[in-house]
């Protein structure tokens, strides 16, 4: 495979993360369960917005081609999506999303830390600004880990279940293939290997804290970074890319 096509498809891996994320966290918008949450997760859902639409800019660049940056967000089907399946699952309750949020975002946060190194110039500089607001989705996720976990029998029951329902997706976030490999060999991206050491004990540090227990892995689900997902993910980009289809070339 030719790098630039390989970075050409990271490109869209690490766009559709972002994007397939913030769809879900903007789904909370009016919904939050108080006034400063509302706008804490629809927040963090402009922050992934952003984050892909700086992706997506890139690989248009890359590719060459007569597709802009909408294109690549609206007129791709589920099959042609790369992003972890983690992030594609439901909302569930406020518990499920912030449990999910955790996952990702320890996963994200050393991600943008470990691309930062990369001598690609364009991602570098993506990852430098983008690891600012994944310390805040970290920060903010983690902190209501130990509240639940530390607060009513409740909310620790309900943590505790999003963890056994959702930990069986996080495999899915270190899974490698051959375009990892072919821009690990020139120095453009890293070894997956290399931070699910340092994922696991952030996780696990979190988790002490909030006196939830780790789950057994069982059913473990993989196959996002090569267009294989979860029933949840057409549902969702049928409803996010209506407009699109409907109005073709529809511009705000």
């Amino acid at each position: 495979m030719k790098t630039k096509d390989a970075l050409y498809n990271f490109c869209l891996r690490l766009a559709d993360n972002n994007l397939v994320l913030g769809q879900r966290m903007a789904e909370w918008c009016s919904r939050g369960p108080i006034l400063e949450e509302d706008l804490a997760l629809t927040n963090i859902s402009l922050d992934l917005f952003g984050q892909a639409e700086t992706l997506y800019e890139y690989a248009v660049l890359l590719k060459e081609a007569n597709i802009t940056a909408d294109d690549l967000a609206f007129l791709r089907n589920e099959r042609q999506f790369y992003n972890s399946l983690i992030v594609e699952q439901p909302n569930g309750d406020f518990a499920f999303t912030i449990v999910r949020q955790f996952l990702y975002s320890t996963f994200a946060r050393l991600m943008c830390e470990a691309l930062m190194n990369s001598n690609d110039e364009s991602l570098s500089g993506y990852a430098t600004k983008a690891l600012k607001e994944v310390k805040y989705h970290f920060r903010h996720s983690s902190e209501w880990i130990i509240r639940f976990g530390n607060g009513t029998e409740e909310s620790k029951n309900r943590a505790q279940f999003a963890l056994n329902e959702l930990w069986r997706f996080t495999d899915d976030l270190f899974v490698m293939n051959d375009i990892d490999h072919e821009l690990i060999s020139v120095g453009i991206s890293f070894s997956l290997d290399d931070i699910f050491g340092q994922w696991n004990f952030a996780v696990q540090e979190v988790l002490r804290e909030a006196n939830l227990f780790t789950p057994e892995r069982f059913n473990v689900i993989k196959g996002g970074s090569n267009g294989i997902h979860t029933e949840h993910l057409g549902h969702m980009l049928s409803e996010m890319q209506y407009l699109q289809r409907v109005h073709p070339g529809a511009k705000w």
